[in-house]
């Protein structure tokens, strides 16, 4: 038997077809989609029997979300079909969509499929070789919009991008239409128009991939509890570079330094240029397969950079802090960020934010792994309990410290009380602060000395 669509159209179980009565069947649903995307696409129905007969299937809240998110989980290269409700005769079904993979094979369960007739058959150990012999490396970026066309493309934006790339790399490829410049970057082919296309050039790039929005957050106190600022910045992703940058200028401080000259200094609480590379990085080199965003956190004593998604395989924590390769995740984003000047493709970004840091006397960054996201943390203050701790100071230091941040001033006595310690352990540590050059002291010697931080005015 046969069913048909909104179309009027009989479709039959074939091999790109395949029905399916309820998601129960969720194993054998992501076997279908696993040969499917080895092939050449094709579509599941669910809540289908075996015969085309319409049984409908229960759809609550969080179906479609909850089954997305399985087949993301259980495929690898993770799978991001489209999936659409469908009402007959007041009974849901849903169909899920997947295209050909860009990069075969693919798998369920730890197992690869290939379609036969109305069958999913294993793939062997010999057709996996060879599936993976032919294919590309996998990007989520370089696969096809659905729906998207030429005329969702912006003109002045790659207008605006050859300029840039002929100014800042002396760029000579020519250029006499935004279709003919996409192909030769590789973002659009017979199939259609792709992701990065649409995130680098899109008029609209969040009505096809909602991910690609920015924000930026400024925090009461240093919990993420209590905004007294917050911003969500669309657009395409090279213009969201310059905008991330004006609403975190608008979240920070310019402070006023006095120093031997009359002249006043003035310098922001972070090194602009520091934190201009580490959203760039963020923005360029994301995971949007991830549904989360880029997200700019602004607290009182820190600034946060959270990117989604993981580091490229071979690439760890420790070796962003030392001379390492450059493997951009979205090489078709990548190019583009390169030809106009953003980055280098050398490796050497995060090198840059650690010697920006340094050269502005803050600590240096921290990059950290969270499982979903990579996060860049910059401290304002080097004098915080990680960095003190870090450089060998014992518990009753570090409180002698926070105290003087708070009360300017610190005697031997009041270290004594604060610490509960004797008058000559509590001189023997005042003094290794002096050594180190946290603290210095002022007044005679004796009951009328007094301790400040280094290079307070305080006296």
């Amino acid at each position: 038997m046969t069913r048909e669509n909104t179309n009027n159209q009989h479709i039959e179980e074939s091999e790109t077809v395949e029905f399916k009565s309820s998601l129960a069947e969720l194993k054998q649903i992501l076997e279908t989609l696993s040969a499917f995307s080895n092939g050449e696409g094709g579509r599941v129905f669910i809540g289908v029997g075996d015969e085309g007969q319409i049984k409908g299937v229960d759809i609550g809240r969080n179906t479609i979300e909850n089954l997305a998110n399985k087949i993301k989980r259980e495929t690898d290269p993770p799978l991001y079909p489209s999936m659409v409700v469908e009402e007959h005769d007041t009974k849901k079904i849903i169909t899920i969509e997947v295209a050909k993979s860009p990069i075969k094979p693919v798998f369920a369960f730890d197992k690869a499929f290939k379609r036969v007739g109305r069958t999913n058959q294993k793939l062997t150990s010999v057709e996996i070789r060879e599936l993976a012999r032919y294919g590309v490396s996998y990007c989520y970026s370089a696969q096809i919009v659905k729906g998207a066309t030429i005329d969702d493309i912006s003109s002045s934006s790659v207008s605006k991008f050859v300029e840039q790339a002929k100014g800042r790399r002396g760029w000579t490829t020519e250029v006499h239409n935004t279709n003919e410049f996409l192909t030769k970057m590789g973002l659009v082919n017979q199939e259609g128009v792709t992701i990065a296309a649409i995130l680098l050039f899109g008029k609209d790039p969040e009505r096809f991939i909602v991910q690609s929005e920015v924000r930026c957050g400024r925090f009461k106190g240093t919990e993420p509890l209590e905004f007294e600022d917050f911003e969500v910045i669309g657009g395409d992703i090279i213009a969201q570079v310059d905008d991330l940058m004006s609403s975190i200028r608008k979240n920070l401080k310019m402070e006023v330094k006095i120093g031997d000259k009359p002249e006043r200094m003035e310098r922001w609480e972070y090194p602009l240029p520091a934190i201009r590379e580490g959203i760039i990085n963020a923005i360029c080199h994301r995971d949007y397969g991830e549904t989360s965003n880029v997200q700019v956190r602004i607290f009182d004593d820190r600034l946060e950079i959270w990117s989604p998604g993981k580091l490229p395989p071979g690439i760890t924590v420790d070796k962003l802090r030392r001379e390492h390769e450059s493997i951009p995740p979205n090489p078709l984003i990548a190019r583009p960020f390169f030809l106009s000047g953003y980055i280098e493709n050398w490796g050497t970004g995060t090198n840059r934010i650690i010697r920006e840091c340094a050269e502005y006397g803050l600590p240096e960054p921290e990059f950290r792994e969270t499982g979903t996201s990579f996060v860049i943390t910059f401290r304002k203050d080097i004098l915080s309990e990680e960095y003190l701790k870090h450089i060998g100071l014992n518990i009753d230091q570090v409180k002698a410290v926070m105290h003087l941040k708070v009360n300017k001033k610190i005697t031997n006595g009041a270290y004594q009380k604060l610490n509960g310690v004797s008058r000559s352990t509590a001189t023997r540590e005042l003094s290794s602060l002096v050594k180190l050059g946290i603290i210095e002291r002022h007044g005679r010697t004796g009951r009328g000395t007094v301790y400040v931080l280094k290079g307070s005015n305080d006296s």
